[in-house]
């Protein structure tokens, strides 16, 4: 009886909350520009100036990525978000034109539902909560399991700076019993407005059959295609610093390299001379094995993790320096790991003949995952 005790409980504190971010926000609604964006300045404010503090925490708690990398993370979520969109007009009316007798007026949408994933949960709630803000909404949060105390700490942040600079309590909440039932009670409730889904295949599904309008993320796959005419050390470089970024979480990271016969030695060997590590067809078989669960979804064990704790967990040995793991693959398709997405050091190398055979290639790839995404 604990567990649908736990069930029950958790579901009703969505409630709850679904509740109160109505009341906040029909508070919202009546604000001026001015008030939302003071409120949306004291939580860019807050969250940046905590931004070690939860990268820190998200690291400890999760076990996921490099501690230095969430703290950029934060960074662009805190400021480079809130920079972006501090100037534009969301409250009100945004246009006139009196030509055309044409006259645009920003409604809120209402009450947002964020869910969070565990590889990016500071960042995440950051810049969800920022987004939502602006445009005069409240949001709720359903939290990773695995990442709880650090997105519940970031909310607590955010919701001090907010209520502090005038927002209205309940405007930001988080489901601090968070379950499978808490989650689609607050997707599916009826005084929800709209979805904002960061998370796995199975999640992404869910939030869009709801019944309630949603905005997901899922899978990323994408290829990258050095043409022969490349500038190799850039190219390399360019791969090498957004697939190793926070050991492989950032779903739009490059996931397979594609070149061509006539320049793939000196791709490889630039990949080599840069700090990746190419697997032999033995260690390559043993990897995705590993990587590839009976169920058909990737093994989490690898998510976030350096080179050398995945070589250990398969028992292979890769020297200190290796920065990526690079398996040499010629299918496709999901029974293929490497050729998915792999929220870790780890990618792809294709090898073929032409421009065409590439174009191809990379197609073939992502409708096998990750299409419409990067």
């Amino acid at each position: 009886m604990e567990l649908v005790d736990k069930d029950l409980r958790s579901i009703q504190e969505t409630r709850n909350l679904i509740r109160k971010a109505k009341e906040a926000q029909q508070v919202l609604a009546t604000f001026s520009q001015k008030q939302i964006d003071a409120i949306v300045q004291a939580v860019s404010e807050a969250t940046f100036n905590q931004r070690e503090k939860l990268a820190k925490m998200a690291n400890e708690e999760t076990g996921f990525g490099i501690y230095e990398d969430k703290i950029i993370k934060n960074a662009f979520a805190s400021k480079v978000v809130y920079d972006e969109m501090k100037d534009k007009a969301t409250v009100g009316v945004i246009h006139d034109d009196a030509a055309k007798k044409v006259t645009e007026i920003a409604v809120p949408v209402g009450v947002i539902a964020g869910l969070i994933p565990s590889t990016n949960p500071t960042s995440t709630v950051i810049y969800k909560a920022l987004i939502s803000l602006k445009a005069a909404n409240s949001i709720v949060f359903s939290p990773h399991p695995n990442a709880l105390k650090s997105i519940i700490e970031t909310v607590e942040i955010i919701q001090k700076a907010a209520i502090a600079a005038g927002a209205p309590e309940g405007c930001v909440s988080v489901i601090k019993t968070p379950t499978m039932q808490a989650t689609s009670e607050l997707m599916k409730n009826k005084e929800t407005n709209l979805i904002l889904a960061t998370g796995g295949n199975a999640m992404v599904k869910a939030a869009y059959s709801s019944g309630t309008p949603a905005i997901g993320v899922g899978p990323g796959n994408g290829p990258a295609y050095i043409e022969r005419s490349a500038n190799v050390p850039h190219a390399v470089k360019q791969i090498m610093d957004s697939k190793t970024f926070d050991n492989g979480t950032i779903c739009a990271s490059e996931q397979s390299i594609i070149v061509e016969t006539v320049n793939r030695e000196a791709v490889k060997e630039e990949l080599i001379k840069q700090g990746a590590y190419f697997l032999s067809p033995a260690e390559a078989d043993k990897l995705a094995k590993f990587i590839l669960r009976p169920n058909g979804t990737m093994n989490p064990q690898i998510v976030g993790r350096s080179v050398q704790h995945i070589a250990s967990l398969v028992g292979l040995s890769i020297p200190k320096d290796r920065r990526l793991i690079v398996a040499e693959e010629t299918h496709v398709g999901l029974k293929y790991p490497f050729s998915r997405e792999k929220l870790a050091p780890i990618i792809a190398f294709y090898t073929v003949e032409n421009w065409e055979a590439a174009c191809a290639l990379s197609i073939e790839i992502l409708k096998g995952e990750g299409a419409g995404h990067t």
